[in-house]
């Protein structure tokens, strides 16, 4: 029987280097990395809040994989969905997908006002936004509107991020905190219905898929090159192969938040 290859350090690193980026799409990673999931499964939770919406904005869609899921399981179709995307390859990824489905995909960059008329929508929903841009979410939210997403929250996978860039501030590492969010967007005129977070367990089996994985999620380590990090690289790959994945933890909070109805007031005699 012939042996099976082991894969050498250069063959990895090239595999990893050259699998497309482009979407939210992370079957790639299927037996060489794994992430536990939020309980609250956000995908299944937004199927169920897109079948009693009329007018939803999907957030930075990514390549809209997630919101084609959830469309695929809502119990009805809202009557008007828009998606925004900031990367030019998501948005022609984005658009491949969601067309098929009636929906809008609109290139708008991440730190842009958002291109919609006040009150336009009566769900906004965003998985892994950036940064949530409160002030302009509220104003697209129709009043009695909600706001249901799911963030990255601080120090997520931060083993990881300092292995290559060694002990953050710890300003950096309070980054995306849900606490301050709650405050922004409190400030921005919504009500906070709920926040819950949970921090879930990675492991990396290979430096494929860590050198991937960096790639897709650029803002882990700014700047990331194989060339640039090679040394580490290579100890990393041997670290691996000796002691088995590299184990990191993601961070995640859930986000539900309203718009209030606006007060109709009443009339001076009280009728």
């Amino acid at each position: 029987m012939e042996a099976q290859h082991t894969p050498t350090f250069e063959e990895l690193i090239a595999e990893g280097a050259s699998v497309p980026t482009e979407g939210w799409d992370f079957s790639w990673f299927e037996g060489r990395a794994t992430e536990a999931r939020p309980s609250w499964r956000y995908a299944e939770s937004l199927a169920g809040r897109l079948g009693a919406a009329r007018a939803v904005l999907d957030i930075q869609t990514g390549g809209g994989e997630v919101l084609d899921f959830a469309l695929g399981r809502a119990a009805t179709a809202p009557t008007l969905t828009v998606a925004t995307e900031g990367w030019p390859p998501n948005v022609a990824k984005a658009t491949a997908l969601l067309r098929p489905r009636g929906v809008a995909v609109v290139a708008a960059p991440q730190d842009a006002p958002l291109p919609f008329a006040d009150g336009t929508f009566d769900l906004v929903v965003s998985r892994h936004p950036v940064v949530p841009h409160w002030d302009e979410i509220a104003r697209v939210l129709q009043p009695g509107g909600t706001y249901f997403a799911q963030h990255v929250g601080p120090g997520s996978v931060f083993e990881l991020v300092e292995y290559f860039l060694g002990p953050q501030p710890e300003e950096v590492r309070r980054g995306r905190d849900p606490e301050r969010e709650r405050a922004g967007a409190e400030a921005a005129g919504l009500e906070v219905v709920e926040v819950r977070a949970e921090r879930l367990r990675m492991e990396f089996h290979d430096i494929a898929a860590v050198v991937h994985f960096l790639r897709k999620v650029v803002w882990m380590v700014p700047g990331f090159t194989v060339e640039a990090y090679e040394p580490r690289l290579r100890a990393l790959h041997e670290r691996i192969r000796s002691e088995g994945p590299f184990v990191a933890h993601s961070t995640r909070h859930l986000f539900d938040a309203r718009k209030p109805r606006q007060d109709t007031g009443s009339s001076p005699n009280g009728a």
